[in-house]
């Protein structure tokens, strides 16, 4: 269908996080394809992050600049969650809210304002929103079918551990598929925060309960991938209004661009390398490792002898700049040849999708692992926070991940580990890697012309169109 502006006028209001707004901006470029006339919610140091999808789509998607809202507990100029610690989440997340009222004043004062909002699950208030002005709100999902079920439950049924002293109490899932558990502390940071008692997480409680009464659910997975927990979203939500649109990815002319500075030095490096035979190692946009997790990384990388890229982040906002992000003294100068250390972003699509890689270690965030799954990569599980333990449930009940360590400030075993990447690379994965490669089959067939994700983004454009 041809691009033409003319549809439907949406909202869409990203939250501000890299995992978070680049796959709704994904969506986005998808519904100008069909015909939707949309308006993108930003923020001013947001606006750059929307440069390609605004030159793909000059005609069918403007965008709304609202200034952040200041807040005493975020600095001065932070506008993107990644720059902030989990400490001021709560905060930020008040601070948004505040856009409630520019919101309504651009809606009013607008000749032909939105027939709907399509917002982040962090911006349930939005909820509240729409039907204060009439219209409809759709929740967008950055996380999949499973991740979502758990943070719903969460919210609705608000679980308790018998002990308030054990962080290993196991907190059953019973309503949902395959009955699931996970001890106290690999649940939801910002559910145990509420569950402690501080009132200013409140506005934040009452966010994520609201996406339940929102009139339709857009999540970025594709049914083959997780279908036993979309027939659960479908039952707990009470309606057939759940759209599996995934995976979003960039354009194919936005690719490498994505990642930023020093993309053509990585993929110059891998081109030399043989096919299978690189592990990629990145923890993405948000997560600092420890100066401990990142000796035993290096350990593990200069011990195995395999060849690798680690993308590596520096501190943040919170993060002590002593403790946290320092790569061991030497260790480039011995992988010389063998490694590639990039800092920063880089463009991790690109990396996944090249023939050389044969493995991700990763934190298990859902963009990575939808980008390892559609390039047919072997996932190297070290989940950390947020949705990271269910999505990496989900790769061991699939057969498509291997568990490499687990927790935010846990080290991985020096012998386990070397042994591991070196597993990753070879004949001894392969019935792992050939199970991966049939999803990597599957999700291109999802989002193909006809396919399951395809009929659903028409099927979504039609409703949001009605």
């Amino acid at each position: 269908m041809a691009e033409s502006g003319t549809g439907a006028h949406i909202l869409v209001f990203p939250y501000p996080a890299p995992g978070h707004m680049l796959p709704l901006l994904d969506l986005t470029h998808h519904l100008a394809i069909r015909g939707l006339s949309i308006t993108i919610l930003v923020t001013p140091k947001n606006l750059s992050i929307l440069t390609p999808l605004l030159s793909n789509h000059p005609v069918a998607i403007k965008t709304l600049i609202l200034p952040f809202p200041s807040h005493p507990s975020i600095p001065t100029g932070v506008e993107n969650a990644k720059d902030m610690p989990f400490s001021a989440f709560n905060h930020f997340m008040l601070a948004l809210g505040d856009l409630h009222d520019p919101i309504l004043d651009w809606f009013h004062n607008h000749p032909s304002p939105p027939v709907a909002i399509l917002s982040d699950l962090f911006l349930g208030w939005t909820n509240h929103l729409a039907g204060e002005l009439g219209i409809r709100r759709y929740v967008f999902s950055p996380t999949g079918a499973l991740g979502l079920s758990v943070i719903n439950s969460l919210w609705c049924y608000f679980p308790k551990r018998d002990d308030p002293t054990n962080e290993n109490s196991l907190i059953s899932f019973p309503n949902i598929s395959n009955s699931l558990t996970f001890p106290w502390w690999q649940l939801s940071s910002i559910y145990r925060s509420y569950v402690k008692g501080d009132p200013t997480w409140e506005f934040v409680k009452d966010g994520l309960c609201a996406n339940m009464a929102s009139w339709g659910v857009v999540v970025n997975s594709f049914t083959e991938l997780d279908r036993v927990y979309f027939d659960h979203i479908i039952a707990e939500f009470g309606h057939d209004r759940v759209f599996a649109v995934g995976p979003l990815l960039p354009p194919a002319n936005n690719v490498v661009e994505r990642g930023g500075s020093g993309s053509s030095e990585v993929m110059s490096w891998l081109d030399t390398c043989a096919a299978r035979t690189v592990v990629f190692v990145s923890f993405g946009s948000q997560f600092v490792l420890t100066n401990k997790q990142m000796e035993r990384i290096a350990l593990g990388l200069e011990r195995s002898g395999v060849k690798f890229v680690w993308a590596v982040k520096g501190p943040t906002g919170g993060h002590d700049v002593e403790e946290y992000g320092k790569i061991p003294a030497g260790f480039e100068n011995r992988v010389a040849g063998r490694g590639l250390v990039v800092r920063g972003w880089v463009p991790q699509v690109a990396i996944l999708s090249h023939e050389s890689v044969a493995a991700l270690l990763t934190h298990c965030g859902w963009n990575s692992v939808l980008e390892a799954v559609v390039a047919g990569v072997l996932l190297l599980t070290w989940p950390m926070s947020a949705d990271n333990f269910s999505n990496a449930k989900l790769l061991h009940e699939l057969g498509i991940g291997i568990k490499a360590c687990e927790g935010g400030e846990t080290v991985p075993d020096p012998v386990e580990f070397t042994v591991l990447l070196r597993k990753s690379v070879s004949e001894e994965t392969r019935v792992e890697r050939n199970r991966v490669a049939k999803f990597a089959v599957a999700a291109k067939k999802a989002v193909g012309e006809g396919g399951s994700s395809w009929r659903d983004l028409d099927r979504l454009v039609l409703n949001l169109s009605q």
